[in-house]
């Protein structure tokens, strides 16, 4: 899929480059480069990651530079033989912002989706991150829901 300046594509596992450029976008774009850069997996890892049909990796292309970006889960449901995909992180580099890229990406996602049977496409957004809330308010219907992160317990030795 292409815009006027850029290609959207899938990333496979052999694009750990291209793997790389949308990792250190992540890390520009949401002011978080030790979160995206700090620990990056090694090669193998990204690799076994690219290859899985359940993990979606998608990059937006201007000449070699990654300058958008989409990671997305397709998860398995349990009450229905269906599946959704959950979009996990969506970032367009500043300089390229407001031509589309960002709405290619999640087209793109959900082509995907119906590839592979899936029921629908959700995204969380942040209360204040008024670009995103517009944006896929634009898309789709939005439901207010509470967020909460719930520890892992201690491993048992």
């Amino acid at each position: 899929m292409s815009g006027a300046a850029y290609a959207v594509r899938r990333l496979g596992p052999g694009d750990l480059d291209l793997m790389r450029g949308m990792l250190d976008l992540f890390g520009e774009v949401f002011a978080e480069p030790d979160t995206y850069g700090g620990a990056v997996p090694d090669d193998a890892y990204l690799a076994r990651l690219l290859g899985k049909p359940t993990f979606i990796a998608l990059v937006a292309i201007a000449g070699d530079n990654v300058i958008g970006g989409l990671a997305a889960y397709e998860l398995e449901k349990f009450e229905q033989a269906r599946s959704e995909i959950y979009i996990y992180d969506l970032a367009v580099s500043a300089a390229h912002r407001r031509r589309g890229i960002a709405t290619a990406l999640i087209d793109f996602t959900r082509h995907i989706g119906a590839e592979c049977g899936a029921h629908v496409v959700f995204v969380q957004a942040d209360p204040g991150d008024d670009p995103a809330i517009a944006l896929y308010s634009k898309l789709g219907q939005r439901e207010d829901v509470h967020h909460f992160d719930i520890a892992v317990a201690a491993r048992r030795r």
